[in-house]
This record gives structure tokens, sequence and C-alpha cells, in this order.
């Protein structure tokens, strides 16, 4: 049945080496079922809730995926798009976390209409690469203050905006050894380096007294407080637009370049350079986070820590469908998840960040029509707290500095509507 469904000798693999890659897969990614309750549960959601419908999401997605698209890569809900929900949508703008949760609906149903019509291709190719390694950037520094502030490394400060925290206190040193202690580990290719250091900084604090410890293992928490409360009907409020676009472009380019870096990794190109069932990959993603808005969670996304488990041989959906089994299995660690205070998985939150900075390494710095847009869009988002005025920000900027300086040979017609949109959603529309 499963040489059927997955075609395992024509991938070269086999069941054993499929089941390690995903155990290999899960260990490395299972880090958000920490992160992503204690970003959301900011927003005052429920965090056994909020943990449930990661698990749920995280395996509907992965499940889907592997059995449409048949491709070894697993889906959760994003880094950098659960920072977007809680901090600039819910905290920043004031929404409630029901009206974001109905945003992330409507942003998953763009994105299977486009990903039914082929549109895709044509969003993609409009946007310069430049311009899109920025955004990626911009989210890191984004999680990075993000994470220097749940640390309490860095700290408000009336004269100066922002201020070093008090690093006598045994938080902030935590954290620092956190984080130290995955680049570590990461760097000696240790499986799950991140969790790791999730857990290491949770034990030491229980220990140490800083944190109360609440157990391992329970029945799952309630998914009552989350499940089917988006509200849709708020999203369409004409102040969310950008919104709905930040959370569509965002998940359109992480998705690309994650499913064709993981493609690339596990051989799974086509000869003319283009991924085979890349339509279904985008149809199994933009599922994912309907269902996983629906459950109660920020938007799903392919994962590029998949990549792991490529390399451990998987090669086929069948690695996949078992992360989906483990994330079922992490249904009953909630009491765990429940032990991570947010200064334990800030260490994670900026090791992620330094990751999405590197696409800074890509671009042309001695074309100041590039770089100036991408400094723009890179400082505009931790600096704003909001990805959605980054990425306007962003594009504003390109538009004028190529058309001005007498490149508008360089500019295309998708590029300057949405730019013209941009200006009067931040001149009229503003939230």
């Amino acid at each position: 049945m499963l040489e059927k469904l997955f075609q395992l000798k024509a991938h070269n693999t086999n069941v054993r080496t499929e089941i390690l890659a995903g155990i290999t897969t899960f260990l490395t990614m299972a880090y958000i079922l920490f992160v992503n309750p204690s970003i959301l549960g900011e927003t005052g959601m429920d965090k056994g809730a909020v943990f449930v419908a990661t698990c749920l999401a995280a395996a509907i997605g992965s499940a889907i995926m592997g059995m449409i698209a048949n491709y070894p890569i697993a889906l959760a809900p994003g880094m950098g798009l659960n920072a977007f929900f809680t901090y600039t949508v819910v905290l920043h703008m004031g929404h409630t976390w029901q009206v974001a949760l109905g945003a992330v609906f409507l942003s998953a149903c763009m994105f299977f209409v486009i990903s039914i019509f082929r549109i895709r291709e044509w969003i993609i190719n409009s946007i310069p690469l430049a311009l899109r390694s920025a955004i990626a950037a911009g989210i890191g520094l984004f999680l990075a203050l993000i994470s220097l502030k749940e640390a309490g490394i860095v700290v408000a400060n009336p004269a100066t905006l922002v201020g070093m925290g008090d690093l006598a206190k045994p938080e902030p040193l935590l954290a620092i050894l956190g984080f130290i202690l995955i680049v570590a580990l990461e760097a000696r290719r240790v499986t799950g380096a991140v969790m790791i250091g999730i857990l290491a900084v949770t034990f030491a604090a229980i220990a140490l007294g800083v944190s109360k410890f609440g157990g391992v293992v329970s029945m799952p928490p309630s998914l009552a407080p989350t499940f089917l409360q988006l509200d849709i009907k708020g999203a369409l409020d004409i102040g969310l637009t950008s919104v709905i676009f930040a959370f569509l472009f965002v998940d359109l380019f992480d998705n690309s370049g994650t499913l064709i870096g993981v493609a690339k990794r596990a051989g799974l190109m086509g000869p003319d350079g283009h991924m085979p069932k890349m339509g279904r990959a985008l149809i199994a993603d933009s599922t994912a986070a309907m269902f996983g808005s629906l459950l109660g969670t920020s938007t799903t996304t392919s994962y590029i820590e998949s990549a792991a488990g490529v390399s451990a041989g998987g090669r086929t959906g069948l690695t996949a469908i078992v992360v989906a089994v483990l994330f079922l299995l992490a249904l009953f660690f909630a009491p765990l998840a429940g032990n991570v205070p947010a200064f334990a998985t800030a260490p994670a939150l900026f090791f992620v960040a330094v990751l999405m900075a590197s696409g800074l390494a890509e671009i042309d710095w001695d074309d100041l029509t590039v770089a100036a847009p991408v400094v723009v869009t890179a400082l505009a988002m931790p600096l704003t707290f909001s990805i959605a005025n980054g990425i306007a920000f962003g594009f504003i900027t390109w538009t004028a500095c190529k058309l001005l300086s007498g490149r508008w040979r360089e500019l295309n017609w998708a590029l300057v509507i949405l730019s013209v949109l941009f200006v009067i959603k931040l001149g009229w529309y503003n939230a």
C-alpha cells in the first residue's frame, strides 16, 4: 500500500529511511509547539487551546502535503507570521485575535485561489528578488527585537525609546546561554538543537526556582476556546486590507522559497529547473492555512526545517505523514509546553532571526536603487513593529527610487499598482 501511495522505489527510498527522516524533521521543528502558544497567548488566546491547534494544524498540513503532493515537506504555524499576528495586528493595531484569525482565513482563501489559477508565478515574478530577500530579513530583525524584549535584554526607555535591561537577573542570563547553546549545537549538526535549547533553559529555570514545574504528560487541553472563533466579517474592514495582503505575501514568498529549497536538496527538481507538482504543494499549503485559522492558530506554512529530513534520506510524502503522526502524539505533552516561559523561547526566536537575516548577503549593495529600498524594508519592520508597514515602505521606496533615477524600465505594472495602493493605505486608511 505504501509503495502504491508514495512510489518509494521510484524515489530510491524505503519505509525505514522515510520514518527516520520524518522523526528528524519533527525534532528540528518541534520547537514551534512551545513558541507558538507563548506568542499567540499574549493576545489573550487560551494557551492550551493554541497548543492543541498548533499540533492539529501541523498534523493536518503535513498529512495533506504528503498525500496530495507526495513531498517530504512538513508544515506548521509559521515563525514571523505568528509574531505579526500578535504584535502587529492585535497588540499594535488593536484588533481582536478573532479578527486576526479572520484575516488569516481570508489570506489563505486568496492563496488557494491564486494557486488554482496559477497567478502565483505572475505575482512572484513581479516582485524583485532583492525585495523578497529584504522582506525575509526584515521579519528576521522583527523577531530579533521581540526575542530581546521577551528575554528582558532590551527594555523601554523614555529618553532613547529602547535601552538595556538588568542583566543581573536570571531571565536574560538564561536566555543568552540558551542562544549560545542552540548555535553551538546547530554548528555541531545536532538534530533538534533549537528544541534542546528551549528545554535546557526551561529546566534550568525550574531548578533555580525562577519558574514552576507543571508536569509533562496529560490528556490534551480543550480546543473549544479557539475553535471556529474567527471573525471573518470584522476582517473585511478596509483597515485590514494591507494586513490580509501581508499575510498572503509573506506566506507566498516564504512558501515558494521553502518548497524550491527543499526540492533542490532532495533532487526533486525537473530537468528544466522547475518544481513538478508545485501547484499541488501550494494547494496543500493554502488548505492547511485555512484549517489552521478554523482551529485557532496563525498561518500554517511549509517549514525549511524539512531539509533536515531530506538530508536524512526523506524523498516522499511518507516523511511528511510520519511528521503528522508525531504532532498528533505531541498532543499529550501540553503540560511540558506550559512549563516553558517566554525567556526560554526567546533564544529560539533570535536563532530563527539569524537564519532569516542571511538573505541580506544576496543584495547588490553597489546599486543604491536596490540597497536603499532593502534597508528601508528591513528596518521599517522592527522599528514600526509591523511586517505590513515594512512591505509597504519597501514597495513604495523601490518604485520611487527606480522612477526618479530614470530606471523606470526596471519596473512592472504590478509593482507600480501595489505601490500606489500602499501609498493610499498609509496616507488615508492607516490603522
